[in-house]
């Protein structure tokens, strides 16, 4: 079995774009890189990585890349552009000439505007993201899942990944709007899931029955095909150490048979984001 953590990031402070990323975070405030990873993965059984990006520049998107080229345990890299820019396509195109660039992601949750994934002059970088064969990874809060679902009747051809389960309002119980909204893109999209991110949108005394009735809703919408395991570390940190998390997943996925939990823990992963290993 091959097993992969489909969402995790490094960063390093001094690079200076990371603007969410303040000393108040404690715990992550400081450099996370390849070499802080690897004893995870080993420990772990896991054969790599799809890093994804954790600031809104190019610039960032360039350091990931170089790291991939240094470091065989990154299989993939999820970098940002900004859509908003005429210039975007020719950039898109550019960067996915790089064997390691698998996907794109905006960094919807921090746009104020809800509806700002609809508007037509996006148009243009979601065409060329197709054209270059990346992922769309939807940065989204469950606010946003309406739209989200209009967007992706707008590309229907477009491989989309939904990071952390669009974010569930854990910490407070609030499931019945996100459980709907999450339905309805499972039944008339071809949209994956990342299982992930959840234990930072949980208390901070979590238990695994708080997660449960949200992975359970996932596993019975997007079902073990389309399902994709990942970290988010080391934002994760915040709220569980890795091997907390890893322990958590198996739990939560111990129902399944072997075939749908390799399929949640790598296989998907591999197909979502047309990874070569």
């Amino acid at each position: 079995m091959t097993r992969i953590d489909a969402h995790q990031h490094f960063w390093a402070l001094q690079r200076g774009d990371y603007g969410w990323l303040t000393p108040e975070l404690d715990v992550i405030y400081r450099d996370f890189l390849p070499q802080d990873l690897a004893p995870l993965l080993d420990q772990h059984g896991l054969s790599g990585t799809v890093l994804v990006q954790a600031a809104p520049t190019v610039e960032e998107t360039r350091f990931m890349l170089s790291l991939a080229d240094s470091n065989e345990l990154v299989k993939g890299v999820v970098g940002w552009v900004d859509f908003e820019d005429p210039a975007a396509p020719d950039l898109i195109a550019e960067l996915a000439e790089h064997r390691s660039l698998v996907g794109l992601r905006p960094m919807i949750q921090d746009i104020p505007d809800a509806d700002w994934m609809l508007r037509r002059e996006l148009r243009p970088a979601f065409d060329a993201l197709q054209k270059a064969d990346l992922t769309f990874d939807a940065l989204t809060l469950p606010h946003h899942l309406s739209n989200l679902q209009e967007l992706l009747a707008r590309h229907p051809e477009m491989r989309v990944v939904i990071d952390h389960g669009s974010k569930p309002v854990i910490r407070e119980s609030q499931i019945e709007d996100w459980a709907a909204d999450m339905a309805a893109l499972a039944e008339k999209t071809q949209a994956y899931c990342k299982l992930s991110g959840l234990v930072t949108e949980a208390k901070p005394n979590w238990t695994v029955d708080d997660l449960r009735p949200y992975v359970d809703h996932l596993l019975e919408t997007f079902g073990p095909d389309r399902l994709i395991w990942g970290s988010d570390w080391p934002v994760c940190l915040l709220a569980s150490d890795y091997k907390r998390w890893v322990e958590t997943t198996e739990e939560l996925l111990s129902d399944l048979s072997t075939e749908e939990q390799n399929a949640i823990l790598g296989g998907n992963a591999i197909r979502a984001y047309k990874l070569t290993l």
